[in-house]
């Protein structure tokens, strides 16, 4: 069985370009090498790679777990839509 290609926008793979960047800038001011973080990551040298280069193809987990394995980075993912305009809209509709 064969993978779906997913198409991704052009702007929301600058996003990813920028977010590989800062966790390799993040990784770097730490002092850590890349096959440590991979390591405690428990992912490969090459996929931390893909990542620091924004890759689409690397599960948000593998991202997810680099973050951890720099002291704590991931815990910023439970902002990722916390306020969500349009969940807040339709909140206002069902309390009023």
């Amino acid at each position: 069985m064969s993978k779906k290609a997913t198409v991704i926008l052009p702007q929301t793979q600058r996003m990813l370009n920028q977010m590989g960047e800062q966790i390799r800038l993040a990784r770097l001011r730490r002092h850590l090498t890349a096959e440590l973080v991979a390591e405690r990551a428990g992912i490969s040298r090459m996929t931390l790679s893909n990542i620091e280069k924004g890759s689409s193809s690397v599960a948000i987990g593998s991202y997810a777990a680099v973050l951890h394995a720099l002291n704590g980075m991931d815990k910023d993912l439970l902002l990722v839509a916390k306020d969500d305009e349009i969940k807040k809209s339709k909140q206002n509709v069902i309390v009023n």
